[in-house]
């Protein structure tokens, strides 16, 4: 049986995928994400949020982003109010990511838009959008993949993936990750 083999010499990036902005831009912010973002040495949050803001990111009020956090496309990200965002954590966001309020993003996650098509010869590349939605809470090393919407108040625990929406107030563990329980908020 003669079987169609991958063939990687022709693949090609589509535009969207590889930011679709002005080419000096791109050149740009890639120095800054890894000067000021990817490195432990400027811990420098308001220079951090401003210089997110200067290259289109729409950035709320009360925002935290820690050391060694990669962002690929800051045109592409929404992050509201009181949000913190861990060290190390990646956002590879070739399409748009919107993060509500009161969200917190622990060490290490991945939240990544987009893969490759596995059945395409060239192996294709897709980029799909990700909500997370109010309160949510993602645990360390947890993994969020394009397409999909995390509930308000939803949790992802630590090193689960979320593949699929995530309920509002749920509680999930696992790979992929499963609902456990519903989270309750304790008013104090």
């Amino acid at each position: 049986m003669d079987r169609v083999c991958s063939d990687l010499s022709k693949f090609k990036k589509d535009d969207y995928i590889n930011g679709n902005q002005n080419p000096y831009k791109k050149f740009f912010w890639y120095y800054v994400n890894a000067i000021i973002f990817q490195s432990s040495l400027f811990p420098f949050n308001k220079l951090k949020i401003f210089l997110l803001r200067l290259f289109g990111a729409k950035i709320g009020s009360g925002v935290n982003i820690k050391t060694m956090v990669y962002i690929k496309f800051p045109w592409r990200l929404e992050i509201g109010n009181f949000v913190w965002i861990g060290e190390k954590v990646w956002i590879a966001n070739e399409a748009e990511v919107k993060i509500g309020n009161n969200v917190c993003i622990s060490y290490e996650c991945l939240i990544m838009t987009g893969g490759h098509n596995y059945k395409k010869q060239y192996f294709d590349v897709y980029a799909y959008p990700i909500v997370i939605e109010d309160g949510v809470w993602l645990g360390a090393q947890s993994s969020v993949v394009g397409g999909i919407t995390l509930g308000s108040h939803a949790v992802l625990a630590m090193k689960s993936v979320a593949n699929r929406n995530l309920e509002p107030y749920g509680i999930y563990r696992g790979n992929p990750a499963t609902k456990l329980k519903d989270r309750i908020i304790e008013k104090t």
